[in-house]
């Protein structure tokens, strides 16, 4: 063994590849280069308690990036132990059953809530394609179940890294930490196309509790993670601010709805909020359509409205 490779063994886990050490850091973005574009969707590579994983995974018709971006690491798919899910949106989850085809030990990590639409996707397809229209294919690609023997239902713990429900963007999501700090958070934190400072709180339908988002901003808080690994996109290395912003934003956007915005009005304003403070403000629609957003809380305050 050579000095460079007992330096690697010296500094904890690491992935072999054809008698090559390298270390796996966290958090290590991949980004899966969604309908051709670059910082829409990105899928992180971990090190865990048992293994290389990945938290997130894009949909089908991203499978062919991920792996290219597997093999620029040295790995392949096989060398993945488990899926970490943060929910079941398509955007976030739409690969796991074509993954698990392709690599059948793969084991896939998800809530409780979610785990059933897995292993037999036909609601949520149905759904989804009620809400894309004709763009479902193009956008997402093949929804294959996940077979059951491959599903588990997340607990307190997951693979050596906390999992806590979290709630507001999704009823069923949950976010991961690891014991460096890193806050695998889905949507939970919104989206933010890193190195830009401004902050989406993506709202589509069907399930968005703005109550429930106010206690998981409480919660990630409580748990001051050292950075944020947002899927949409990069990390962030200062996440009170970022988490203190996003407050403020989903308020804002609540709020606007809630007084009889329209879905024009609502994107115009959002588009203005926007173009304050980044320079390419469309591509953030990419990976957060305003018009879904405006349905979402739409939908949640007709809700609040019908309780009544």
């Amino acid at each position: 063994m050579s000095a460079s490779d007992r330096r690697a063994f010296s500094r904890g886990p690491v992935a072999r590849d054809h008698h090559r050490i390298r270390r796996v850091t966290a958090p290590d973005s991949l980004d899966l280069h969604h309908q051709g574009e670059e910082r829409v969707i990105g899928v992180y590579l971990l090190e865990t308690a048992d293994g290389l994983a990945l938290n997130d995974c894009g949909p089908s018709n991203c499978i062919p990036a991920l792996e290219e971006r597997l093999a620029e690491r040295g790995l392949a798919l096989t060398d993945l132990g488990h899926l970490l899910l943060s929910h079941i949106h398509l955007d976030h989850a739409g690969a796991a059953g074509g993954l698990v085809r392709k690599h059948p030990g793969l084991q896939v990590h998800v809530s409780e809530i979610g785990a059933p639409h897995l292993v037999d996707p036909t609601r949520l397809e149905r759904s989804a394609r009620r809400l894309y229209g004709d763009e479902f294919d193009t956008l997402w690609g093949e929804l294959a179940p996940v077979p059951q023997q491959n599903i588990h239902v997340v607990g307190a713990e997951v693979v050596g890294l906390v999992c806590f429900p979290s709630p507001g963007h999704a009823s069923h999501h949950v976010c991961y930490l690891s014991r460096e700090g890193t806050l695998y958070a889905g949507d939970a934190a919104g989206v933010r196309i890193v190195p830009d400072r401004h902050i989406m709180p993506v709202s589509p339908p069907p399930d968005i509790d703005l109550d429930a988002w106010e206690r998981t901003i409480d919660e990630i808080e409580l748990r001051a993670p050292e950075r944020l690994a947002l899927i949409h996109f990069g990390v962030v290395e200062q996440p009170r601010e970022h988490l203190r912003r996003l407050r403020r934003q989903l308020r804002l956007w609540a709020q606007r709805v809630r007084q009889g915005m329209s879905e024009e009005e609502f994107i115009d304003a959002a588009r203005a909020d926007l173009e304050e403070e980044v320079a390419d403000a469309p591509y953030y629609e990419r990976a957060a359509p305003l018009w879904q957003s405006y349905l979402g809380l739409k939908r949640y305050w007709d809700k609040q409205l019908q309780s009544v």
